[in-house]
């Protein structure tokens, strides 16, 4: 038997029992006549003691162990005079009778503890060591407790659990696809799924009406912090439904996955369309948790004089609490972020509510004190208030206020109203039109339904038809998209002309989902969730690598196994691939 027990379940109760504990060596601290070992495994940490007047030669073998050694342990548990509130294990140690060293190990490359000195390079190169910090394997585990809860929550609402295939054909889906060549068709090449998109719905026409996968997905673009060529999706799908459907069982689900993994209780997830997301908070993933709504202030600051204001499409604003005192070197930070290339902003205008009531603003030579008042008004602006206003054209304007309003957040760490702040985003565009290509794309991809009413607008103002699409957006960030999808013929036709795709390649790439609807389509919509996005908002991470067990680094490169690699000649003649000089 290599344990009786796990490193983190003994404690008082089991006081003179005698146990086998196997695991790692965390820390050896060897104070002259008395050593102490913490052993740690997945579950915990719990200290060991050799005493060399008690046990000489045990102690002299306890003096080579370094740390990572692979221990089994033979011992009495006892009471620990100096105890440990800080884990579980804190009140005993366990007498050593007995010690096997199972594996030797070297001195690892960085220190297995939280405060590592490993830079991330370093870390995903030595992965398997990195896990073993407690950070990271609470990570793991709470990413199997997330995947368990999902999978319990879908299976009670009478959703099956069906497998779709990894080699399938490329499709245009906005990425680049991860392509395969066949070996046995030569020329021929598979591409790995950006999504189950069409397989989901082709199982909706097989009369499977609620369907869901844990699934791998793949798309080759470029990489950031919360992306991998490679993620995990909660694919759904489900048969006979409407949006209100769709919110009414997601929406649960998420309620429970905060409520079961995030500890915190969510009575009602709201509603906002995506024009409204774009008008209050400048994105259509806005973070809810913090107030700094953005009002449109053009009514009261047009016509004065300042042709800043005058040319505008739209002047926006909101109000920063208890900021009055604000420096003119941090305001001339937040001008520089705003006139950086990522943002865009030609510059910042602010008005300083002062705490004697008086107003301050930097463009107090066009306005008078009655005109700052009006803004100030409709701002909910009080005494010790600060102000930011940008203006422009009107899309331009509202993602640059956004960006600003995520900088102050961030600046200034302003404490959330609550932990999580989930919220729908509806009524997307059904397309997005590109002016350099004059071409239409679909906002989200396809296969999504208009609007009902919205179905006359394709014959003659498509870029005005509303989409039965959606997302989830929580904490700022979308956690999941989907729509009610088109299920008839001749409407996914037309979207797929209105796309600039030819009669023969709507046949050659979407020919199989066209001809399985001529044969009874149910209509039918679904959700996919990020899995890795959800893990890293539980766990608090800023990053998806940090709750993959293997991730890849941000050129795609697998650092551990040197992935991707070349492949050997014969491997590349058996794929009729001949790469060039």
């Amino acid at each position: 038997m290599h344990r009786s027990h796990n490193c983190g379940e003994l404690n008082i109760k089991n006081i003179n029992q005698e146990v086998v504990l196997s695991g790692w060596v965390q820390n050896i601290r060897d104070l002259g006549g008395m050593i102490f070992i913490d052993l740690r495994d997945r579950y915990g940490i719990t200290q060991l003691t050799v005493d060399i007047n008690e046990n000489e030669s045990l102690f002299q073998k306890a003096k080579n162990i370094g740390r990572e050694f692979v221990l089994k342990t033979n011992g009495i548990v006892q009471e620990r005079t100096n105890k440990n509130k800080k884990i579980n294990t804190g009140e005993i140690e366990i007498v050593l009778k007995k010690i096997n060293i199972l594996s030797k190990s070297e001195t690892p490359p960085f220190t297995i503890e939280e405060d590592t000195d490993g830079g991330e390079e370093l870390r995903l190169k030595h992965r398997y060591l990195d896990l073993r910090r407690k950070t990271m394997s609470e990570n793991i585990i709470l990413r199997h407790k997330i995947a368990h809860e999902t999978r319990n929550f879908l299976i009670k609402n009478n959703f099956l659990e069906i497998e779709t295939p990894f080699l399938i054909k490329s499709t245009p889906e906005g990425a680049r696809d991860f392509v395969v060549p066949s070996r046995l068709n030569k020329g021929f090449f598979y591409a790995l799924p950006q999504s189950p998109q069409t397989f989901k719905q082709l199982l909706m026409v097989a009369g499977f009406d609620r369907y869901f996968q844990l699934v791998k997905c793949f798309r080759d673009e470029d990489f950031r912090a919360d992306r991998q060529p490679e993620f995990t999706q909660i694919d759904c799908e489900m048969s006979f439904v409407e949006e209100k459907d769709i919110y009414n069982i997601f929406s649960q689900y998420v309620k429970n996955i905060i409520k079961e993994i995030g500890g915190e209780e969510i009575k009602e997830i709201p509603k906002m369309t995506f024009a409204e997301s774009i008008d209050l908070y400048g994105s259509d993933k806005p973070d809810l948790r913090f107030d700094l709504k953005i009002k449109n202030i053009g009514s009261v600051c047009k016509n004065k004089g300042f042709n800043v204001f005058d040319k505008s499409e739209n002047i926006s604003a909101f109000c920063l609490k208890e900021k009055s005192s604000i420096s003119r070197k941090i305001l001339d930070s937040l001008t520089e972020f705003v006139k950086s290339p990522q943002v865009g902003g030609s510059g910042l205008i602010y008005i300083k509510c002062n705490l004697d009531g008086s107003l301050k603003s930097s463009i107090d030579k066009f306005f008078n004190e009655s005109d700052l008042k009006e803004i100030q008004n409709i701002c909910d602006a009080k005494k010790d208030d600060v102000i930011f206003i940008i203006c422009g054209d009107y899309k331009k304007t509202k993602q640059i206020i956004g960006d600003l309003r995520l900088e102050i957040i961030k600046r200034f760490k302003i404490e959330p109203n609550n932990k999580f702040a989930p919220v729908w985003i509806t009524d997307f565009p059904l397309f997005d039109f590109d002016k350099e290509k004059q071409q239409f794309h679909a906002m989200h991809h396809p296969f999504t339904a208009p609007k009902n009413e919205d179905l006359e607008k394709l014959n003659n103002a498509p870029e005005k038809a509303i989409a039965q699409a959606y997302d989830i957006v929580l904490n700022g960030q979308e956690i999941g998209g989907g729509s009610i999808r088109i299920f008839d013929r001749k409407t996914q036709n037309k979207i797929f002309k209105l796309l600039g795709l030819s009669e023969n390649e709507i046949k050659s790439k979407f020919g199989f989902l066209l001809e399985a609807f001529k044969y009874g389509a149910p209509p039918h919509g679904g959700i996919a969730f990020g899995f890795d996005r959800i893990c890293a908002i539980m766990s608090n991470e800023k990053s998806i690598r940090d709750v993959i067990a293997f991730p890849k680094n941000n050129s795609g490169k697998d650092l551990m196994i040197d992935s991707p690699s070349l492949i050997d000649n014969d491997q590349l003649k058996d794929l009729n691939i001949k790469l060039s000089e």
